[in-house]
């Protein structure tokens, strides 16, 4: 925490069915100060996704589902852009990332404010990778997954999550609902590093992916599920999720991460989880989380020692729980730290933040071309995936209205019909290209292709 200034850390460990240690640091809001203990309500983003599978292997277990079901049977509204995958494609399939859907489907939807069902609707448009050949890690495809076994157990996703496991084993801090988030007095804000500095900007509201990154808790109700995780599903000796169920979700599906040589060691996801081996030959269960806008969590479980470690924190993702998780198991496994791992995860993170836009940077020419007037670019513009887009004059300047709400992205002119706007979401970077087509006789624009939504060829927008 000194090396960063990050404001706020929880950590939990357990071994044997016991919590050994819980403990929280720093303040849990830079704004007022509060500090950080183990009752502490952090947003977990991704390490939602383990404790999505861990429910749906509850409801695996009182035989609602099988992981191997088609989820169209409980989704029948849910389609993907092939007929057979759509008729196909499992709870498994899509919590291990291998449904062919391409990475982060729908994410750029969830920044823009739009809701679940439009989203899920919306990934009909993705164009598919080959079925179950390949990893592509998103959110919105086990969102499907997780809201479809909701449906088979007659409720909604967060009341599945709340009757399976939370309630089960006295998680009573844990929620997938914003709301309930919110209405904790203990919670921790996001924030955001900025040359240097931390400041406290951001919300999140992740109900849309609620199931795959909206999940909030704490280290002390974490240590619990992990106790729970390392007793093969059960609790204080009773069985609470189907232990062969459960065990799914611990084999490898996917190969998520590929050697980088010959020597190396591959990495795997199975359902809702990372899988590996170490330097020591043993299994490792992880997941991380990380929300650009302020949060980054880690888990990791030793099983063959009955071990886990969890750290939270209220800081955006720089690789610091990792870290923490990565020295804490290199001295337990090997009785001393084996490398920098917060030099290594600093690097692997900072590719989070590279701006691979056309633009970047990059400086407007010093004698660009000059561009139409604006009513050559002015209209409505649409496409199936976004929907319609407004370009309008405003003072004299460009702006592109986005729905649903609308954001509005002003436009700076670059060259010709190129434009520079700033994306704004958990997924921006800097800036953006914009760039308009001129329709036949050049007497208006027919077509506004924006640069950062076109990043699975989506974000090409026609006249109306």
């Amino acid at each position: 925490m000194s090396a960063t200034g990050v404001p706020g850390l929880a950590a939990a460990v357990v071994h044997r069915g016991q919590v050994l240690y819980s403990k929280g640091f720093g303040v849990r809001d830079i704004t007022t100060g509060a500090p950080v203990d183990r009752a502490t309500v952090f947003r977990v983003a991704s390490v939602s996704k383990p404790l999505s599978a861990t429910v749906v292997a509850g409801l695996v277990g009182r035989r609602l589902i099988r992981w191997s079901d088609p989820i169209s049977r409980h989704l029948p509204a849910f389609a993907l852009s092939d007929p057979y995958v759509t008729d196909h494609v499992s709870y498994a399939d899509l919590f291990s990332h291998s449904s062919g859907l391409p990475e982060h489907a729908g994410d750029l939807l969830e920044d823009l404010g739009y809701e679940q069902d439009y989203i899920l609707h919306a990934l009909r448009l993705e164009e598919l990778d080959p079925f179950r050949a390949t990893y592509g890690y998103g959110n919105f495809g086990l969102t499907a997954a997780a809201v479809a076994a909701a449906d088979a157990a007659g409720t909604d996703w967060a009341t599945a999550a709340d009757q399976v496991l939370f309630g089960r084993i006295g998680m009573s801090a844990s929620s997938f609902r914003y709301s309930d988030f919110v209405a904790r007095a203990n919670r921790a804000a996001m924030h955001v590093q900025i040359d240097g500095n931390w400041y406290q900007k951001f919300d999140r509201d992740a109900d849309a992916e609620a199931p795959a990154g909206g999940a909030s808790s704490t280290v002390v109700d974490l240590a619990k599920w992990m106790i729970l995780r390392l007793a093969g599903g059960r609790w204080l000796g009773q069985p609470v999720i189907d232990a062969d169920a459960l065990l799914e979700t611990d084999t490898p599906r996917s190969v998520s991460a590929p050697p980088g040589t010959s020597a190396g060691r591959a990495g795997f996801y199975g359902l809702g989880a990372d899988l590996g081996y170490d330097y020591s030959g043993r299994a490792r269960l992880s997941h991380s989380g990380a929300f650009a806008q302020g949060a980054a969590t880690n888990y990791t479980l030793l099983p063959d020692q009955d071990l886990g470690i969890v750290v939270l924190t209220n800081g955006m993702p720089l690789g610091i729980p990792e870290s923490i998780t990565a020295y804490f198991l290199d001295l337990v496994v090997g009785g001393a730290i084996e490398n920098d791992w917060f030099a290594l995860y600093s690097d692997l993170f900072a590719q989070l933040y590279v701006n691979h836009s056309v633009l970047a940077d990059k400086k407007p020419p010093a004698y660009p071309k000059p561009a139409e007037r604006n009513a050559f670019y002015t209209g409505t513009y649409r496409n199936d995936y976004y929907g319609t887009i407004h370009v309008v004059s405003r003072g004299g300047h460009l702006h592109v209205l986005m729905p649903p709400r609308p954001t509005d992205y002003p436009l700076r002119h670059w060259d010709g019909d190129l434009f520079a706007f700033y994306p704004v979401g958990e997924n921006a970077v800097g800036i953006s290209a914009a760039t308009f087509e001129p329709g036949p006789g050049h007497h208006r624009a027919a077509r506004l292709i924006l640069e950062y939504y076109d990043k699975t060829h989506l974000g090409t927008f026609t006249r109306s």
